[in-house]
């Protein structure tokens, strides 16, 4: 999803928010976003230009920008060029190109359901494979557990 994209909502670079911030449809946030996100049924995008200090439940995330705190994903989690995560990644999917940086653990599930969870709370589940203490810059595709 780019900015601007019809059926999206946008958070520009200018814009901060705190707080509790949910909702169903696609997010873009290019600004500054601190608290709790809840898009469970949603694809939550960090921008370049993003910044969130949050923990995020949502169907997919995609984070070009900077996230600290947890990230949740029923679906896919995608790690473009530039994104830096500090913070555990729990999803169904992940893909990580190069120059992304990650700082936590990495569960990947089968299913990878968020229903019940909240984005304050780690729900314990099955895990297909875990990844300890992560913490790699991408850059050759290998990323090595500490």
């Amino acid at each position: 999803m780019k900015a601007g994209e019809q059926g999206s909502t946008v958070i520009g670079k200018d814009v901060r928010i705190r707080g509790e911030v949910s909702g169903t449809d696609d997010v873009y946030v290019d600004g500054d976003v601190e608290g709790t996100v809840s898009f469970p049924d949603g694809k939550f995008t960090i921008g370049p230009s993003g910044r969130v200090h949050a923990n995020v439940v949502a169907r997919d995330v995609i984070v070009e920008g900077r996230v600290d705190g947890h990230l949740r994903a029923s679906g896919r989690v995608e790690l473009r060029q530039g994104a830096k995560v500090i913070g555990d990644i729990t999803a169904a999917r992940l893909s990580i190109e190069e120059s992304a940086v990650v700082k936590g653990r990495v569960e990947l599930s089968q299913g990878g359901t968020v229903q019940g969870a909240t984005a304050g709370t780690p729900e314990p589940r099955a895990q297909q494979a875990t990844l300890p203490n992560l913490e790699s810059r991408v850059s050759t595709g290998i990323a090595t557990a500490k």
